[in-house]
């Protein structure tokens, strides 16, 4: 039997094999009711998201960023420690993907796209307080002091935290499966603590569907989010009025893309486009700092970094009282928890295209390289956007005002020279991000509701399929009746939703992950 014949077999084993019916249809029941109740009644969806995302920020904001810190700490003493040198699949594996190609994937594959998003828009939006956000910080709006506080802020929320919950998650995924030969689950992080009863029966089910439901609505609020960016943008640039029609249009075109993508599978769909998305990234960071106010880019970055170290603590144990709602719960405790909702999940991805890699490689490309990408990038983008709007080269601020959260992006590159090229340019870019991260979502997705995943063989089409049209489906919905003062008001109550599903799931991975390194024994 050839080679060829083998991988065929064996992906249509992996077709026919059996769905894992208690992860599968409690999951699909709800996305799928929520994709039908988008449908029937929309205000229905976005009153129950709404509700839970006010409840559980409020009430557990503290635990959201204790656990915040946590991670951040333990992130670091992992890579630097003596485990550092365990190889994932033991000494002699071998990577599969190149270094940058890898880094690509990571990057794109997770939320690399926010920070296009707001690279130029969050600054601003601190900056003129449009929704309030320093009313209780002490900081007059508007002066040179809030620009410096503006890009600290950015720096908090991009960095060194959130990519350190991402990469914690992937770490305890693929030590369990690759070295200590456990199930790709989430429930295998957890076997430290409760033992391998944790991966049978009821409770496993319970815990990856949780897992599977948050990153489905962490997914949808992303796609939701591109559709209001990118709607935005056409309207601006174009005078197309954005609105339902044209929100199903972009809906169908992502959603349709990273299906199709996903289809593929990891070797050609994701690995592709996300190779192709970085490059952009990176060709649109350099163009920037060259054409942008170079000295003031250096300047402002550098205070805002001293800014941000001086007021470290204070805003990482902020529950919300200190910086106030507008600020804390609006836009850090959001941005905590759209990652929780992704890191289970996101940790699966990360983990099944890291064999061979050692831990320390690992967490260099999983939150080192992807915290330092997010300071340049709010360096570059944040700080010219804030250089101009300080000039009155332009009024980004009545920008936002006008048109919601995310549309200064589309009046800063007006700004730029080819402006009018790198618009399509940069449209295209997000429509391709936003499909590069479903890609590797709903993989991962179907991968956990199939029973004895591996991470070389791809799971069912149909589910990519399935589980692609629910999710795209949610997300219009959201963003065409739930978009509120800020315009995506609807998909950030989904993704605190989602996030706070996880929650407590988060906290038990960190915690199996201490056990499994500083109390039992380690696998090489």
């Amino acid at each position: 039997m050839t080679e060829g014949t083998t991988v065929k077999e064996t992906r249509k084993s992996q077709n026919l094999k059996g769905v894992r019916s208690g992860v599968f249809w409690p999951s699909f029941i709800v996305v799928g009711g929520a994709a039908i109740l988008g449908v029937v009644n929309n205000k229905a969806l976005t009153t129950v998201a709404m509700n839970t995302f006010t409840w559980s920020l409020k009430s557990f904001g503290w635990l959201y960023q204790i656990i915040s810190i946590v991670a951040l700490i333990l992130a670091a003493v992992i890579t630097f420690s003596k485990f550092g040198k365990i190889r994932f699949g033991g000494s002699e594996a071998k990577p599969k993907f190149p270094f940058l190609t890898w880094f690509a994937m990571a990057l794109t594959g997770g939320i690399a796209t926010g920070v296009v998003t707001y690279g130029a828009n969050e600054p601003i939006i601190y900056f003129g307080n449009i929704y309030g956000e320093m009313a209780q910080t002490g900081v007059e709006p508007g002066t040179p002091t809030a620009a410096i506080f503006a890009m600290a802020r950015c720096f908090y929320n991009w960095t060194f935290i959130p990519y350190a919950m991402y990469s914690l998650c992937g770490l305890a995924v693929a030590y369990m499966y690759f070295n200590k030969k456990k199930s790709l689950s989430v429930t295998a992080t957890l076997i430290p603590l409760f033992g391998e009863k944790i991966t049978k029966g009821i409770w496993a089910n319970i815990i990856d569907t949780l897992s599977l439901l948050a990153i489905a609505l962490g997914l949808a609020s992303s796609l939701g989010a591109g559709l209001a960016l990118v709607g935005s943008g056409i309207e601006m640039s174009y005078g197309i009025k954005q609105g339902p029609i044209l929100w199903l249009v972009l809906s169908l075109t992502i959603t349709a893309t990273f299906t199709v993508a996903s289809s593929l599978g990891i070797d050609k769909g994701i690995k592709w486009l996300a190779d192709f998305n970085s490059k952009i990234f990176y060709i649109l960071l350099v163009f920037l700092f060259v054409v942008g106010p170079t000295l003031y880019i250096c300047r402002t970055s550098t205070a805002g970094m001293a800014y941000w170290l001086q007021n470290f603590w204070q805003w990482g144990l902020d529950p919300i009282d200190m910086g106030g709602e507008a600020l804390v719960m609006w836009w850090t405790l959001y941005d905590w928890a759209i990652w929780i909702a992704y890191a289970p999940l996101m940790g699966i991805f990360l983990a099944m295209i890291s064999y061979g890699r050692t831990i320390r490689e690992f967490m260099i490309i999983n939150w080192i390289l992807p915290s330092v990408f997010g300071l340049v990038w709010f360096a570059v983008w944040g700080s010219t956007a804030l250089n101009w709007q300080q000039s009155g080269r332009l009024d980004l601020i009545g920008t936002i005002k006008d048109h919601g959260a995310v549309a200064g992006l589309w009046g800063f590159l007006r700004e730029l020279p080819l402006g009018v090229i790198l618009i399509p340019i940069v449209m295209l870019t997000l429509v391709i991000s936003f499909a590069t991260a479903a890609d590797a979502m709903t993989t991962t997705i179907s991968a956990l509701c199939t029973k004895e995943s591996r991470h070389d063989v791809e799971p069912p089409i149909w589910q990519k399929i399935l589980w692609g049209v629910s999710i795209g489906t949610i997300s219009f919905f959201m963003v065409a009746y739930g978009g509120g003062a800020q315009g995506v008001d609807g998909v950030k109550y989904l993704a605190a939703a989602g996030g706070f599903m996880v929650l407590f799931i988060f906290v038990l991975q960190i915690i199996s992950t201490i056990k499994m390194f500083f109390i039992d024994k380690v696998e090489e």
